[in-house]
């Protein structure tokens, strides 16, 4: 009988660091720090886009993911602005709690279509399809779909043009291709949900600034976190 209590209590002890790590604190505020680009080369419809985020489980120290991507961007002639990319991704998740230094790695490759609608003087929107091949240390290979609905009104001007102020709005939701992710582990169809809202302040007609608040709910949390973006076009 002893040596079974001690069986469990040893189960208990080696269980505290794992519930710990996988228990995210839903009331703290989380931060995301992002940079995008998106270049055109003159005189061809191709070009390059990329982005890079920081993203915090706190407004800093805490690492929630280090992202870097890019890609390769081709809009073609006559095509009401369309934009088709290929690109890779790199991604470095850690862990929830400052004590937790554990890190997973995941290469992506992706592709995606982005297209705009107006609608009156003053939506803009921009519809995104991206499809995502996922490579995740220690899980069988993934795929993924994803939905944006982008909304962008300005606020003090009829355009996005320089000194102009804008409600920037985003909802993005992710499917999971497959369950099983390798060695009796599933996952949801349902992946996550990404709900944004924020304010933005065109600085020069290429370079654009937002702040405002995204909410992400998965199957096991729901949290909130800062976003402070720039967006820059060449």
């Amino acid at each position: 009988m002893n040596q079974l209590k001690s069986f469990a209590l040893t189960i208990c002890l080696l269980s505290i660091p794992l519930l710990a790590s996988a228990q995210v604190d839903e009331d703290k505020l989380g931060a995301w720090y992002m940079y995008f680009f998106d270049v055109k080369i003159k005189d061809t419809g191709f070009g390059v886009q990329g982005d890079v985020q920081f993203r915090n489980w706190n407004l800093g120290g805490d690492l929630e993911q280090l992202l870097l991507r890019s890609g390769v961007t081709y809009r073609p002639k006559n095509a009401n602005k369309l934009k088709v990319t290929l690109g890779y991704a790199n991604i470095t998740t850690g862990q929830y709690g400052i004590d937790f230094k554990e890190t997973t790695t995941e290469s992506r490759i992706y592709q995606e279509a982005l297209f705009p609608v107006k609608f009156g003087n003053r939506v803009f929107t921009n519809h995104r399809f991206r499809y995502e091949q996922r490579f995740v240390e220690n899980q069988d290979f993934r795929t993924r779909y994803r939905y944006t609905l982008f909304i962008n009104v300005p606020l003090n001007k009829e355009t996005l043009e320089k000194d102009a102020v804008y409600l920037a709005l985003y909802n993005e939701i992710f499917i999971n291709g497959q369950r099983d992710i390798g060695d009796g582990r599933t996952v949801e169809i349902f992946d996550r949900n990404r709900a944004y809202a924020a304010i933005g302040y065109v600085l020069l007609d290429n370079l654009k600034i937002q702040l405002g608040i995204m909410n992400q709910t998965t199957d096991n949390w729901s949290k909130n976190q800062l976003q402070l973006g720039v967006l820059q076009a060449f």
